[in-house]
């Protein structure tokens, strides 16, 4: 399955929508989206994952090193709706711990929760 990634600038911030299965093969996508948006000096990311379907250990180090990237800028991430198997591989990895996540993209740009649980 192919991957794909649109971004919308919500006042301050940007949602980076993830659509599809995250993976070796699909992750040059959301990379360069990522830093296009730093390249425009965009580093308060909301990104969401309400229809990413799947995401293995190379699209976890994406997230990880995006984060890195606006902790850097002095911006902020944030994962919004993940689906069940995408949070528990958050879970697993104890990511979840480090990548403030969301039950929505509403609640991610309010910054009203700090994690969601399945």
């Amino acid at each position: 399955m192919s991957l794909v990634v649109q971004a919308e600038q919500r006042g301050d911030m940007v949602v980076v929508s993830v659509r599809g299965e995250l993976d070796m093969s699909t992750v040059p996508t959301l990379q360069d989206q990522i830093t296009e948006l730093f390249d425009k000096g965009h580093h308060r990311l909301v990104f969401d994952l309400a229809d990413l379907s799947f995401c293995d250990s190379t699209g976890l180090s994406v997230f990880v090193r995006a984060k890195n990237g606006c902790d850097e800028a002095g911006g902020l991430l944030r994962l919004a709706a993940p689906q069940r198997g995408v949070m528990r591989i958050l879970e697993v990895s104890g990511l979840v711990e480090v990548l403030n996540t969301y039950p929505t993209v509403d609640e991610a740009l309010a910054g009203e929760a700090t994690t969601t649980s399945s």
